[in-house]
Order: structure tokens, then sequence, then C-alpha cells
């Protein structure tokens, strides 16, 4: 009897001692002050977003055979997609927008923040 209690005790310290290693940016993402949104303009954070994630597919040249006709190489593009709410439906991958980007990982939440500030501050051309 005294060795099945020793056993237990020992299995019980190692399972609650046992290694932990996630972080706290991993367990709460929005927690983390990494994401700056205090200067977001078109020309150094939107558009810098749009050319890594989206003109592959939504440039002038490529809109019509693989973008779906959208584009988003220039502020009048990108004003067009973000009047009618497109923009943020498919980044935000909304219940009836098509996910964007197709074929590759959701935006992050800074990205996808930051985008979301530039049309709350008015959507400039600056």
């Amino acid at each position: 009897m005294n060795k099945i209690i020793k056993t237990s005790l020992i299995l019980l310290i190692a399972f609650v001692s046992g290694c932990y290693y996630d972080t706290e940016e991993k367990l709460y993402p929005q927690v983390s002050s990494s994401c700056d949104l205090s200067n977001v303009t078109f020309a150094t954070t939107v558009k810098p977003i749009l050319q890594a994630s989206c003109l592959s597919c939504h440039s002038n040249s490529k809109a019509a055979n693989s973008g779906g006709g959208v584009k988003l190489e220039n502020y009048a593009d990108v004003l067009i997609s973000t009047n009618n709410g497109k923009l943020m439906g498919t980044i935000n991958h909304t219940p009836g927008y098509q996910a964007m980007p197709q074929g590759g990982g959701k935006l992050t939440d800074c990205e996808i923040s930051k985008l979301q500030k530039w049309i709350d501050n008015g959507k400039l051309n600056n």
C-alpha cells in the first residue's frame, strides 16, 4: 500500500510540474503591443500590405484573369473595395465573402488592424 501511495505521489508531482512552453503572445495575441497603429497611412501602411498579400492576383494587369476583376493596385481601386465593404469582409473571412488571400493564410491580426485603422481614419490618400 505504501508503494502505491509513493508511486501515485511521484506521478502526481511529475504531472503537475510538467513542461509548459506557451507564451503570453501565443495565448493572448491581442495583448501584444508590437502592432503600432499610431501613424497608419495609405502610402506607408496600406499599400505595402496590399502589395505583399494581394497584388499577385489583384494588380491592374492580373485582376481580369485571376482576381475576379477586383483591382487593388492604386488608391482609387482600393477605395472602391473599402466603400463596398468587400476589402474587410474578405480579409476578415466574414461569412458571405470569399476568404482572401485565396489559397494563402489569413493576414495577421496586426495587418488587419492597420487596414481597419486606415478606414476608420477616413480612408485618406496619404
